[in-house]
This record gives structure tokens, C-alpha cells and sequence, in this order.
């Protein structure tokens, strides 16, 4: 079951799709489509409906809750969450199931690539590739199987953001009981959308987040603030 938490995405939800739809082409086994809904005000629900997805409404805008949602109404072994805004690679579920089925792994990431390059993505990329490659926390489609899903409870919904890297820590915690740990999958990176750089700059990372790291270090309520105007209000 892969689940895709979606707000306003009608524009970019096709492209994503599109891709899917190469992916289970090439696969050959059964893949089911799940859009959460995260309390759209377009025509994102009724899109995915007509490309075959089911649909889920979930109201609690939070990307956790969105992919707890879409969880709750998966009928797969394994579960996988991407982001509306991107693209997997053809060979994303043919990876996810060999993954799981050598019975090492508890949950993983692909990874993944910017769709465009630039010299500030470049040096964004440089900064937070080494610890993806250190801790396993990385993007992409993220996996598990369902039973591990439902072990630890899901994404915790009390978080704004980094709730995907709550998800995979304790993943791990749950996995070492059974000697399982997180993987890093080759060969089926994502494209990763840039969109959030289309909108701050290439070099927001490097520009901006200093100031707003020290901002929030001094004034721990403005940490809600910078969450909803950075992930939850798009211009789009």
C-alpha cells in the first residue's frame, strides 16, 4: 500500500501518478493507491479518484495524521508513504519488497534526487547526505511492514515536522528486539520536488535557517509559527 498525504495537490498529484503508474507496470504485483486527503479545498480528492486511487479524508491538518490516515485503510503487507509532490523510480516497488523479504530490515528509505540542480541545492545536498548515509533517516518512499507500523503507533501527530524522523527512530528501537535494523535501498531514489526552494531560495538553508534556528532557540513558541507558514501554508 503506498500513501500519499495530499493538501491542494491537484496540480502535481498527476506527474506522481504517472510514475506510479510505471512502477506497477514493472513490478507486476499488487499495489494499492491511497490518497490521504488532508482537508483539500481543490479538486485533489476527485483527481485521484478518476487515476484509481482510494481516497481518505482526513480533516487534522498535520502530515503526520494525513499518513496515519491513509494507513488505517491500507489492506498491504507493506506500508509506504512518499509525498504528492514527487516522483518514484520504476523500480521503487520491486526494491521495497526484496528489502522486506530478506528479513533484515525493519523499515527504510530510497533516498532520492532534486529534480533540478543548482549550486545551492548541491551544498544543501552535501550538508544532509552524509548523515542520511550515517542514520538510515532519509527520504524518499519510507517503508515498513504494516505490523511494525501498528507496533509503534504510527507517526506521532503531536508533531508539526521531523515527525518522519520520529517515525524511523523508533522504528529502529522496534526493530532491535528481532535484530532488524533500517536500510538504505539502491535503485529506486525518488525525484524530490524543489518546490519549497522555488519559494525561499536555493540557498535558504544556508541563508535563512541560521537565523531562524537561533529564533527558535530563544523563543521556543515560535516554533509552531515557523512550522505552519514553512511546511503548511504553500502558495499554491
Amino acid at each position: 500500500s503506498l500513501i500519499i498525504p495530499a493538501y491542494n495537490e491537484e496540480q502535481l498529484l498527476p506527474r506522481l501518478l504517472d510514475s506510479i503508474d510505471a512502477a506497477r507496470a514493472a513490478y507486476g504485483g499488487t499495489v494499492e493507491v491511497i490518497v490521504a486527503d488532508n482537508a483539500s479545498t481543490d479538486g485533489t480528492a476527485e483527481l485521484a479518484r478518476r487515476r484509481g486511487c482510494r481516497v481518505v479524508a482526513v480533516e487534522k491538518r498535520a502530515i503526520a495524521a494525513a499518513r496515519n490516515g491513509g494507513a488505517a485503510a491500507a489492506r498491504g503487507e507493506i506500508v509506504a508513504f512518499t509525498d504528492a509532490d514527487g516522483r518514484i523510480h520504476a523500480r521503487t516497488f520491486a526494491v521495497l519488497d526484496a528489502a522486506i523479504a530478506s528479513g533484515r530490515i525493519v523499515a527504510g528509505a530510497t533516498g532520492g534526487h532534486f529534480e533540478r540542480w543548482s549550486p545551492g541545492l548541491v551544498a544543501t545536498f552535501a550538508l544532509f547526505a552524509p548523515v542520511a548515509m550515517a542514520t538510515g533517516f532519509d527520504t524518499g518512499v519510507v517503508f515498513c511492514r504494516r505490523e511494525d507500523f501498528a507496533a509503534i503507533g504510527g507517526y506521532d501527530e503531536s508533531r508539526l515536522f521531523a515527525e518522519d524522523v520520529a517515525f524511523l527512530l523508533a522504528l529502529r528501537r522496534h526493530g532491535k528486539s528481532s535484530g532488524r535494523g533500517l536500510a538504505r535501498p539502491w535503485g529506486a531514489r525518488t525525484t524530490i520536488s524543489t518546490r519549497k526552494f522555488d519559494r525561499w531560495g536555493d540557498w535558504h538553508f544556508f541563508t535563512r535557517m541560521p537565523a531562524v534556528a537561533w529564533r527558535l532557540l530563544r523563543d521556543p513558541q515560535a516554533v509552531t509559527d515557523f512550522a505552519r507558514q514553512y511546511w503548511y501554508r504553500p502558495e499554491r
